[in-house]
């Protein structure tokens, strides 16, 4: 039975500008997540992780590719379109394409550019078609993410309140049951952030982010900040929702030991692109990637004299690639597995694969 994609990302790109240069914090990033499935992203510092769960909520207006939430475009970006008209712009300038040609190409990326504004247009916050009901996200940082001079209550409860709801009994039960569903008590509703630790506080946040009774949730690193033992807690807990209200998940993270227990498939980010993608079981079992490697081989084990012996694998892509004469593209190496390589390093994992069954 084919599974049914819920969220589609395509040839996201998310640009910054910074002064005269350009960042690529996100550049050309596909990606599908299954209804139901635990989806995992994972990557160093400043890969984009949490810009790419950011476009895709619209907390950005992306640059360019497309986000499809059921099918229907949520996030329309137009750079792709223009840059096609430019690049026809310069050929015809040049004399390498006809009068004709130039016309076609940019009637056809105008239409696109038109079509992209429109249902930007038509997912806007203030449209009838806003989809905060349905996507979620539970931000990174427990403490900058709740308004400190909001009592819990108050936090909890105000997706309820903009989407229109006024009985005041009727909110005052969602909250206590939604506080009780986290593991938190009724009485903690009159209180106010400050008051409460670090993991209480990513309940808090997690609570509100549950009351809308969404389909998608985007957890940004939600055990970062947290301690050991409470990060377990928290995600046993993002586990029992997931399985109770049958939620997608969207979870970012650095941790690939955490996700791998968490996650049904992990998508490698670096440096804006993702690398590799795959089953949590397959990642670990044949990653090919080195920047992949480079980060399974970072993982802490338990064992004293195992630790003792582990080797870091060091990525450095300039030793480990050569694209001089062929630039890399994602290709899958079997069925579920897709690796950022050219040619040659696609047929070198083809083989390395072969040899390991």
């Amino acid at each position: 039975m084919e599974k049914e994609v819920l969220l589609s990302v395509k040839n996201l790109q998310q640009y910054f500008k910074l002064g005269k240069r350009e960042l690529k914090a996100v550049d050309n990033v596909s990606f599908d997540i299954y209804k139901g499935e635990v989806f995992g992203l994972v990557g160093e510092s400043g890969c984009g992780k949490t810009t790419t769960g950011r476009s895709i909520i619209r907390l950005y207006d992306i640059t360019g590719g497309s986000v499809y939430y059921k099918g229907e475009r949520i996030c329309a970006g137009t750079r792709t379109y223009k840059d096609a008209i430019n690049a026809a712009r310069q050929a015809y300038s040049e004399k390498n394409i006809s009068k004709e040609e130039y016309d076609k190409i940019v009637n056809e990326n105008r239409e696109e550019i038109k079509k992209a504004m429109a249902d930007h247009k038509k997912w806007s916050r203030h449209s009838k078609n806003n989809l905060t009901n349905e996507i979620q996200m539970i931000f990174q940082d427990p403490i900058a993410s709740l308004d400190p001079r909001m009592t819990v209550r108050d936090i909890i409860a105000e997706g309820l309140i903009i989407r229109g709801v006024k009985d005041k009994k009727f909110i005052d039960e969602q909250v206590y049951k939604m506080l009780e569903l986290v593991g938190l008590v009724q009485e903690h509703a009159s209180r106010y952030p400050h008051e409460f630790s670090g993991g209480q506080r990513q309940r808090i946040g997690i609570a509100r982010a549950v009351i809308m009774n969404p389909e998608l949730i985007i957890a940004d690193e939600p055990i970062s900040a947290l301690d050991v033992s409470i990060q377990a807690q928290v995600i046993n807990l993002l586990n029992e929702l997931s399985e109770k209200m049958g939620l997608t998940i969207m979870f970012i993270a650095h941790d690939l030991a955490v996700v791998k227990y968490f996650s049904n498939r992990i998508a490698v980010m670096y440096f804006g692109k993702i690398v590799e993608l795959g089953t949590s079981e397959e990642l670990f079992a044949h990653p090919f990637h080195p920047y992949t490697r480079s980060l399974l081989s970072a993982i802490p084990l338990p064992d004293p004299i195992t630790e003792k012996s582990r080797k870091r694998i060091t990525y450095n892509p300039i030793l480990d690639h050569d694209y001089s004469k062929e630039g890399p593209s994602m290709r899958e190496i079997y069925p579920g597995h897709f690796v950022f390589c050219n040619t040659e390093e696609y047929e070198k994992y083809v083989a390395e694969y072969q040899a390991s069954k």
